[in-house]
C-alpha cells in the first residue's frame, strides 16, 4: 500500500517502549508514535493511553519510503480523547486559579502567613 503524509490509517500496536509506540500498517510497514504525538498534554506511560494489541487510527507525519517506516500521530485524529482531565492534573484543585507571576504576588503574603500559622501549630 502506498502511504501518504497526512493520510490516516489505521494500525494495531505491536509494543510499548518508554518513547513511544510501534504500529504495523500492514505485513510491510511499520510506525512509531513518538510520546510527543500521544496526547497535548503530559505524558509520563505510554501504556496508560495504548496497549499492545489495539487497533487504532493515526495520521502519518512523516513518512520514509525507502523503510516503509512511519512516524505518527494519535492526538492529530483525536485530540480531545487523550487530552488528560484538568482535574487529574498535578495543579489538583488549582485549575480555576489563573496561575502567573501576578497570581503569585497576589497571594504570596496570603501564603507566607498560612505557612507560619501551620508550623507555630505544629510546635
Amino acid at each position: 500500500m502506498h502511504y501518504q503524509v497526512g493520510q490516516i490509517v489505521e494500525g494495531v500496536i505491536t509494543g510499548i517502549q518508554p518513547y513511544g509506540a510501534f504500529v504495523a500498517l500492514d505485513n510491510k510497514t511499520t510506525g512509531l508514535i513518538h510520546i510527543s504525538e500521544i496526547s497535548d498534554g503530559f505524558v509520563k506511560d505510554v501504556a496508560r493511553y495504548v496497549k499492545v494489541n489495539d487497533r487504532i487510527k493515526v495520521k502519518i507525519i512523516d513518512f520514509d519510503e525507502k523503510n516503509n517506516q512511519a512516524r505518527l500521530s494519535l492526538k492529530a485524529v483525536y485530540p480531545n480523547k487523550f487530552r488528560r482531565d484538568r482535574k487529574n492534573s498535578r495543579y489538583g484543585s488549582l485549575p480555576a486559579m489563573k496561575l502567573g507571576f501576578l497570581t503569585i504576588e497576589k497571594n504570596m503574603d496570603k501564603w507566607i502567613r498560612e505557612a507560619k500559622e501551620k508550623h507555630y501549630d505544629q510546635i
